[in-house]
Order: structure tokens, then C-alpha cells, then sequence
């Protein structure tokens, strides 16, 4: 498959799932809360020995909100953190964040935090998306800027892991994807917690 017939396919299926997604957000309006719950079940398939950093994502259109997972999260000890857009071709950073702390809009204009935050190198990164499927592809929304950040993250000393947050409907047979799009490790639904080949 050539990368215009990739491209085409990616965004046929963005206009489907996109779709797909707001009957999924009208029919399981739950599915964040169940998600949050499998949190315990996702610490214990990660090994993590105490708690760390977990950067979460602000929540835009029908996404799966990952307020909930970031409640129970915290009440498990762990920090969190928010991506900062600082240039639209770079990798995002991310910046230590808590519940009513002042944001501000970021150079891609989405409610970040300021740049007075810390830094912080996640332990786990938490990741919108509107397809997945069990080999770990993710279909994103196209900006690239997860793909430019996991790979840049993937390339450091210091590993993390990657989980795909959304709605169990949201699984096809097969993302197309391209040889620069980065795999998540695992998912995280409403079904629960499940690692990704």
C-alpha cells in the first residue's frame, strides 16, 4: 500500500469513526468511570513497584475522558501531568499538573499548563484516539503529534509506557498506519485493561 492510498484509507476511517464515537459516548456515557475503575488492574500488569507520573490528555469532542482514571490515579499516590504544545513540529512536553490548576492555551491552543509547571518525564502516557486494534495501532486524529512524541520518547534512555484510552467499540481489525506512527503498548477500556502485540 502506498502512503496516499495509507492516508486516503486513514482518513475514510477518521470520518467513520468519528462517527462511531458519538454513539459510543450516547450509549455508554459510564465508559469513563468503568475505565477509571481498571486502574489497580492496569498498575499490576505494569509492575510498577511505587507510584510515578501519569501524563493524561485534556479531553476534546467525544474523546473518553480521563478525569476519572486521573482521580483514581491520584488517590493510588500518583502525580500528573498534561503535553504542552511548544512548536508544531516538535514533540510535545509534558508538565506537572493538578486538579484547579490555571492553564492557559498552548501554541496549538489547547488548556495547558503554565509554563511555571515543572517539566516531568512520565512513567506512563495516556493517549486519545479514535481507532485502535490488537496489534497496537492507533489511528489519531492526524496532527502527528503523539507519533513525534512516543518516538521521540521510545528513542531516550528512559522507557515509558504508552496506553490508549477509549471505548471498547472503538477496536477495528486493522489501523493502516505508516512506517512513523508509533504503536501503543496497551488499551484501556470500559472491559478493562489489556496489553497490545
Amino acid at each position: 500500500m502506498t502512503e496516499a492510498q495509507d492516508n486516503s484509507a486513514k482518513a475514510v476511517m477518521r470520518v467513520h469513526m468519528r462517527a462511531l464515537r458519538r454513539n459510543l459516548v450516547r450509549d455508554h456515557p459510564e465508559a469513563d468511570w468503568q475505565a477509571a475503575d481498571q486502574a489497580e488492574q492496569m498498575l499490576a500488569a505494569l509492575r510498577f513497584e511505587r507510584p510515578g507520573v501519569i501524563a493524561i490528555y485534556r479531553a476534546h469532542g467525544n474523546e473518553m475522558d480521563p478525569r476519572p482514571l486521573a482521580e483514581n490515579m491520584i488517590k493510588l499516590g500518583w502525580a500528573l501531568a498534561l503535553p504542552v504544545c511548544e512548536h508544531p513540529d516538535r514533540p510535545v512536553i509534558f508538565r506537572a499538573y493538578k486538579p484547579g490548576d490555571r492553564l492557559a492555551p498552548d501554541i496549538c491552543d489547547i488548556a495547558a499548563p503554565l509554563d511555571s509547571a515543572p517539566e516531568v518525564h512520565p512513567d506512563i502516557i495516556v493517549t486519545p484516539l479514535l481507532a485502535y486494534d490488537q496489534n497496537g495501532h492507533r489511528l489519531g486524529q492526524g496532527g502527528g503529534y503523539y507519533d513525534r512524541t512516543l518516538e521521540a520518547i521510545r528513542l531516550g534512555a528512559r522507557p515509558c509506557a504508552i496506553v490508549g484510552l477509549a471505548y471498547a467499540g472503538q477496536e477495528v481489525e486493522a489501523v493502516p498506519f505508516d512506517s512513523h506512527d508509533q504503536k501503543l503498548d496497551a488499551i484501556l477500556t470500559e472491559k478493562g485493561y489489556r496489553p497490545l502485540a
